[in-house]
């Protein structure tokens, strides 16, 4: 029956290409876990609500929390990717000498920005010292670890970006059309 089926499904052109996922980023593998961590904890919260009638009190809690480093993750995939939002209307009037200067600016506009905000989230997290979550037991540095990870991560994407741009000559900036 199976020997059928591949037979139709090619006939009409519908055959499973084979799935290769060696161009994921680790990134992306650590949001998606964060991911299901926070589904599973919203479908323990539900269960337990709707079902036993007696809502666990932690979950709001921790969903919160695996929401932010889900975000957080899912922007270092951002960085990586270079799809952010950006204006690039007046590249097209500029001289390109000028808008290439001007996108490797922005390059290291975003390289700084986020080095700094790794910088205040170790600051802050210094300061923070041993401050506990509100319901459960556990330090809020655990979050704050995770989004100073992540942008860690954006920072060291960042730069990874930029040497595709000098290498490469352009970046989206200037050519949209080669995205």
């Amino acid at each position: 029956m199976s020997q059928d089926a591949d037979k139709l499904a090619s006939a009409f052109g519908e055959a499973d290409e084979a799935v290769d996922l060696s161009d994921v980023m680790p990134e992306a593998w650590l949001a998606l876990a964060f991911f299901w961590l926070l589904g599973l904890t919203v479908l323990y919260q539900f269960i337990t609500r709707y079902v036993f009638n007696d809502s666990a009190a932690w979950t709001e809690e921790i969903a919160r929390y695996f929401l932010i480093a889900t975000v957080f993750l899912g922007a270092v995939i951002g960085v990586a990717k270079n799809n952010h939002i950006q204006v690039d209307f007046f590249y097209r009037f500029l001289p390109k000498s000028l808008a290439r200067a001007m996108a490797l600016c922005i390059d290291l506009l975003r390289i700084g920005f986020l080095g700094c905000a790794s910088w205040l989230t170790w600051e802050l997290m210094q300061k923070m010292g041993s401050y506990q979550m509100t319901i459960v037991n556990l330090p809020m540095n655990l979050v704050y670890g995770v989004v100073l990870l992540a942008f860690v991560l954006m920072t060291w994407r960042a730069v990874w970006v930029m040497r595709q741009h000098i290498r490469q000559g352009y970046s989206v900036l200037e050519q949209p059309e080669n995205l």
